[in-house]
């Protein structure tokens, strides 16, 4: 039940009708016009610009304006309808409006929230897609967090998403990863002192289980040389690498639908076919271009190179797919890989990208218009730096080292509830401060442990009274609920205009802010009852009342709802 939509569907067909009466102009489309959540100092529970948005196409002030929608507004639950500067309709609701809301909220309990107006799509959702050189670390943690919630808000609103893991395993890296775990091979079988001095290698102790899992598991193998088992040490070692990548997602709740194989792409000649298919568009040519950013122009060669037109999307200069030495740039397999995206005939692509892929959207957005022929079939969402904070002070991490704290690290340390919720408590786009001792505090502060506190509260008065409030069958709801209970529901309320924003902006942060300010508001009733006899949950006689058990239900409904797209536990005893 979304009040705010049901409002404005009201308020839209008044001005129809006022249109057809000849007493307004009404524009083409009223895609403008909106009822909105109105500012804590007015006393209403719905504002709409109806009459702002009227004004310029009738000439006339929104004030005049909404002097004439407000009388052809009546509803049994509207209590008052008032006009404030500069033209906005602000309505309050009877008291007796909150029990049918909270009524219909929880006979609806599975669908509220969910948008029913929305056209539903298929999406296709990149995520992580971290080198499987080695465990993930809390630098692919956030973004791995904020894929997955993404495609658990877009589930929750019936659209139809496929979570993909695109694993880069073709190229220098990979040759160098390969080349790491012969030596930790040949140290364990002959002793040989692993290359430390050598910068490409990989120095990580997390190699040696490798190489000792791939010797248990390979007798027949032998590593006298290099050359003659490269290729099939190279499949084992990506294959212990992606087991333990996905050892550490499953940790944190996550699960991919596919994993697409970058040499997969390169060996099915995608690469040469999408070359084909620009070269046919004419948006590829031969070419030379400038030094990069930072390049010193003496030191740099101007080579002729195959470069796609990028410019031609926006991008502000055109792209290697090619080098003058014949060998295609990474660039070219993701371009590849993006057509295969493409061809699945997904309406919406995704891509979850780090902070130090920033600078890649412009390209591969343009690659995939020209691909596509449609503008909007890429939406990269970046996620940002996270700050890790211990004893008060920055805790640094290298990854070269091996040194550095891998996600499991600190699912061991503060759990995977704590480390999805806090991951998830600031925009994607701003930097975040993870502090290890924080998230553990049981505080206002720790916004995970006030919501769950939250649920557990109330699971703790249903516990009280032997009740389970699945199979509650109230029977009237013609409840008079008070200012400070109505305070609460109508928060409740915004919960589908939060998953809406969320959704449609792929903003999940929306659902621990909107879970917390919900909490916030229930343990401030909560802590009327220490007061006021009459807030209490249970009464005197050892009994709740059905208008307070009702609330209670709503509230849990909705703090359970959320939590499960956070993808994190309502414990019910804390």
């Amino acid at each position: 039940m979304n009040i705010f939509e049901l409002y404005l569907d009201k308020i839209k067909s008044i001005i129809i009708d006022l249109g057809k009466e000849n007493k307004i102009y009404i524009p083409d489309n009223l895609d403008g016009l909106n009822a909105e959540i109105p500012p804590p100092k007015f006393d209403c529970d719905i504002s709409t610009n109806a009459a702002m948005f009227l004004s310029k196409i009738n000439k006339k002030s929104p004030i005049q304006l909404a002097n004439i929608i407000v009388p052809h507004i009546r509803d049994k639950y509207i209590e008052t309808i008032k006009i404030e500067k500069p033209g906005f309709i602000n309505i309050k609701f009877k008291a007796s409006y909150w029990s049918n809301f909270t009524k219909e909220i929880i006979l609806n309990a599975e669908t509220f929230g969910i948008n029913t107006k929305e056209i539903k799509n298929n999406y296709l959702i990149e995520f992580v897609s971290a080198n499987p050189t080695g465990p993930l670390h809390v630098g692919h943690c956030r973004g791995a967090i904020l894929g997955d919630v993404i495609s658990n808000i877009l589930i929750f609103n019936k659209h139809q998403v496929t979570k993909e893991y695109y694993v880069n395993d073709y190229g220098n890296q990979i040759t160098n990863f390969a080349k790491s775990i012969y030596h930790r091979i040949r140290e364990i079988k002959f002793n040989e002192k692993f290359p430390n001095d050598n910068p490409d290698l990989y120095p990580g102790d997390y190699l040696i289980d490798f190489a000792k899992n791939i010797i248990s598991s390979n007798s027949n193998l032998k590593f006298e040389n290099y050359p003659n088992v490269s290729e099939k040490l190279t499949e084992l070692s990506i294959e212990q690498a992606l087991l333990l990548i996905k050892k550490n997602l499953k940790s944190l709740g996550i699960n991919h639908d596919n994993f697409v194989s970058e040499k997969d792409v390169v060996l099915n000649k995608e690469v040469e076919n999408v070359i084909n298919f620009l070269e046919k568009k004419k948006f590829v040519y031969k070419g030379k271009i400038k030094a990069p950013a930072g390049e010193q122009d003496k030191n740099w060669v101007e080579r002729e190179q195959l470069l796609f037109k990028s410019t031609d999307f926006g991008d502000d200069k055109d792209r290697v797919l090619q080098k003058s030495d014949g060998s295609w740039t990474y660039f070219a397999s993701d371009v590849a890989y993006h057509k295969n995206k493409v061809d699945r005939k997904f309406d919406y692509l995704i891509n979850i990208l780090g902070a130090d892929h920033a600078g890649y959207i412009k390209r591969i957005s343009s690659s995939v218009e020209a691909l596509s022929g449609k503008k909007d079939k890429l939406i990269c969402k970046i996620s940002q730096l996270v700050k890790l904070i211990k004893d008060n002070k920055p805790f640094k991490m290298s990854k070269r080292k091996g040194d550095y704290i891998t996600v499991d690290d600190l699912v061991e340390e503060v759990g995977k509830d704590a480390t999805r919720f806090i991951m998830l408590n600031r925009s994607s786009d701003v930097e975040l401060d993870f502090d290890f001792d924080a998230v553990k505090e049981k505080t206002k502060d720790n916004p995970l442990y006030y919501v769950q506190y939250c649920y557990a509260r109330i699971s703790s008065v249903f516990r009280h009274v032997n009740i389970d409030p699945k199979k509650i069958n109230l029977e009237k709801f013609d409840f008079e609920y008070s200012n400070d209970e109505i305070k609460v529901l109508k928060k409740i309320s915004e919960w589908p205009k939060c998953i809406e924003a969320a959704s449609s902006k792929l903003e999940p942060h929306r659902i621990p802010v909107f879970l917390y300010e919900l909490s916030s508001e229930f343990h401030s009733y909560w802590n009327l009852g220490k007061q006021f006899p009459n807030k209490r949950f249970i009464n005197n006689e050892e009994n709740i009342s059905e208008d307070k058990l009702a609330f209670l239900i709503a509230i849990s409904n909705t703090i359970k709802s959320g939590m499960k797209i956070v993808g994190v536990d309502t414990p019910e005893k804390m």
